[in-house]
């Protein structure tokens, strides 16, 4: 009699058979997770609801998330900090939110020399306008990109 060294096919057979009997239950349950999770997707709408919006940040909710300070999550429309003023908006104002457009602009002349801007692409875009933002820049505007010279209020360049 000799020993067996290793498996026998069967062996190996039923362990892959048992393999593919829990891949075929799994799958399924994970694709519904990601589906649900893609369905309940949404930005915020606004600063006030990423800062605490006059909360103790005990218990974050949706109405205040606590991922910003008191400051720039402030409940105005516009929240100055450090020599700029930051601004949000969004196209819906109801969850899901589809998209964001974060903006900073300096507090006057002396404060900054360059307009910021973000969508959900996560580029943050420039521009050496002049004008400074006295409201939140718009989708459209923060995705135009075409001013060589990057002196046009309403044209942003990606920040390299």
């Amino acid at each position: 009699m000799r020993k067996q060294k290793g498996f026998s096919l069967i062996e190996l057979l039923i362990v892959v058979a048992i393999i593919l009997i829990i891949a075929a239950i799994a799958i399924p349950n994970l694709l519904r997770a990601r589906i649900s999770a893609n369905d309940s997707a949404g930005y915020s709408a606004d600063l006030k609801s990423l800062g605490p919006n006059a909360t103790t940040c005990t218990a974050p909710t949706s109405t205040g998330a606590c991922l910003l300070d008191n400051i720039v999550g402030c409940t105005a429309a516009i929240c100055p900090k450090g020599g700029y003023n930051y601004f949000m908006t969004a196209t819906a104002t109801t969850a899901p939110v589809p998209d964001y457009t974060a903006s900073a602009g300096p507090l006057g002349k002396s404060t900054g020399s360059r307009n910021y801007c973000s969508n959900p692409d996560a580029v943050v875009r420039f521009n050496m306008s002049t004008t400074i933002l006295a409201a939140a820049e718009t989708l459209a505007a923060c995705a135009t990109n075409s001013d060589a010279a990057n002196t046009t209020a309403a044209k942003y360049n990606a920040l390299q």
